[in-house]
């Protein structure tokens, strides 16, 4: 446990390094499809490896739909700077939008193994995300003065601490305790159209026509890897049948 436990932490320690570094390099557009899009496939091949799982068709042909979906939520408004990007620069950006996308799938397969030994998912969670910040604090120590500037930063990182992050792993830690880590982190794929809604909502922005293509590709992909094939259904109608035929 304690292995899966540092691993986890690791992980959870590499990940936002990795993905902001995939945003200043590569920009917003190709860091998102790169770190996002692909957490899911790399979170399937991690339990094909480590767990033997078995992925669907359905499952896969939901994961390219999602991608296709992230891809053109993304490129909807970020043509220009893709255009405008250093070739050298936005190919180590990709190197670590992969990487980014690789330690969420771990740590996301580290918690989910965890809680399958009988570990609470607050438990997990908080663990391997205490451990995780432990390993930023030089980081912080090193880069963190801009946070500590004003009180209207500090206020700032102290919301993004306790809402978006704390708030939002701990749903995502509840998932994790009842669904395998590959769906959990296809399901967060939602994450790029709740970003457009707020950005349609509070800042004004539109999206494009390819845009809206990507909310569709992505809400027909969450159809598709979440209800339950029909060999699950009859199993759970066998289920209830039996002990009324009793």
């Amino acid at each position: 446990q304690w292995r899966l436990l540092l691993l986890g932490a690791i992980a959870v320690a590499v990940y936002p390094l990795a993905f902001y570094g995939s945003m200043r390099l590569a920009g917003v557009t190709i860091g998102t499809v790169v770190s996002i899009g692909t957490a899911p496939v790399l979170s399937a091949i991690i339990e094909i490896i480590m767990d033997g799982a078995r992925m669907t068709l359905r499952w896969l042909s939901g994961a390219v739909l999602g991608l296709t979906g992230i891809a053109l939520l993304s490129l909807s408004g970020g043509t220009e700077q893709i255009a405008a990007a250093d070739t050298s620069a936005t190919l180590t950006g990709i190197i670590l939008g992969l990487l980014a996308a690789f330690t969420y799938a771990l740590y996301s397969w580290a918690a989910r193994r965890l809680m399958q030994r009988n570990i609470p998912s607050r438990a997990a969670m908080g663990g391997i995300f205490g451990i995780g910040g432990l390993l930023l604090m030089p980081v912080l120590a090193l880069y963190g003065a801009p946070f500590l500037d004003s009180w209207q930063n500090a206020a700032v990182g102290i919301y993004m601490a306790c809402v978006p992050m704390f708030l939002g792993y701990v749903c995502f830690g509840y998932a994790l305790a009842r669904i395998p880590a590959s769906t959990a982190t296809t399901i967060t794929l939602l994450e790029p159209v709740v970003a457009a809604a707020l950005a349609a909502v509070i800042v004004g922005e539109q999206l494009t026509a390819a845009g809206w293509a990507g909310v569709a590709l992505i809400f027909i992909c969450l159809v598709c890897i979440t209800l339950p094939s029909r060999r699950k259904a009859q199993a759970v109608n066998v289920a209830i049948v039996k002990p009324n035929q009793c």
